[in-house]
């Protein structure tokens, strides 16, 4: 392991980055080096551009993967290197539009209509009629439910409540 490699590591470590985290930004400088056939602390910014017009146009990686490497390029460049590269700024891949599947009201019925127990149905038909994540509607107690308002309380995200109506149907 160089020199190098070793400190990158170390950073990570001292930043307390999580080892899945560690080893995906490790992946990332490998490939920046072996795509160049260099140190990867010899890359120029414009080296950095032209490597990510290669992951966004040839290679076709998605977006999650993209911003893995810019994420790595950045520590590694900014903590490890200790050299500044305004233009990874620009180099954020966008964000990718895509819309939710809606299913129409026959399909709905449908769906909860092929499930046979009874309590499933239940609850499958809380959570979506409620539009509460899975993890939301897992967390339902029967203490949350104030069925003289008619409302749900939600614990949600970062232990944050809300109240949601239930409907009549």
């Amino acid at each position: 392991m160089t020199v190098l490699r070793t400190r990158f590591l170390e950073d990570m470590q001292l930043h307390g980055y999580a080892s899945s985290t560690q080893a995906a930004y490790a992946d990332a400088i490998y490939r920046l080096a072996k795509y160049y056939r260099q140190s990867p602390d010899q890359v120029t910014e414009d080296d950095l551009r032209r490597y990510f017009l290669h992951l966004t146009l040839e290679k076709k990686v998605a977006r999650s993967t993209a911003t893995v490497s810019l994420c790595a390029i950045k520590f590694f460049f900014e903590n490890t290197v200790r050299r500044p590269w305004p233009s990874l700024k620009l180099l954020r891949p966008a964000k990718e539009k895509k819309l939710p599947l809606v299913l129409s009201r026959q399909e709905v019925q449908q769906v909860l209509g092929s499930v046979r127990s009874p309590t499933c149905r239940a609850c499958f038909t809380t959570i979506y009629s409620c539009g509460l994540r899975i993890s939301e509607g897992r967390t339902l107690t029967v203490s949350d439910v104030d069925s003289a308002r008619m409302l749900l309380r939600i614990r949600g995200k970062g232990n944050k409540y809300a109240k949601v109506v239930v409907m009549q149907r």
